[in-house]
């Protein structure tokens, strides 16, 4: 399985879909700004987060994977990498 067929990615991925439908019914039906914002909020966070699971996993399989036998160096530095990832 790819990586990023991950299940918990995917799930992930069908929340934020579900998430994003209720936005569009909010819009629809004229709901106050304040409440549709909250929603678009928790739309963004969840597709933040599922870029940094997609992120962290192709750091994990490109670097450690194909990696022959890293050293506690490489690890630390491919780890300081992924910290990195919080700002994008």
């Amino acid at each position: 399985m790819s990586h990023a067929m991950d299940p918990d990615i995917i799930n992930r991925l069908r929340r934020a879909q579900g998430h994003l439908g209720t936005v569009v019914g909010m819009v629809e039906a004229g709901r106050a700004v304040p409440e549709v914002v909250q929603q678009l909020q928790a739309v963004e966070k969840a597709l933040e987060k599922v870029k940094s699971l997609l992120i962290f996993d192709h750091i994990e399989h490109h670097l450690f994977d194909h990696a022959q036998a890293p050293t506690p160096e490489a690890r630390r530095s491919i780890e300081e990498l992924k910290a990195l990832t919080k700002y994008l």
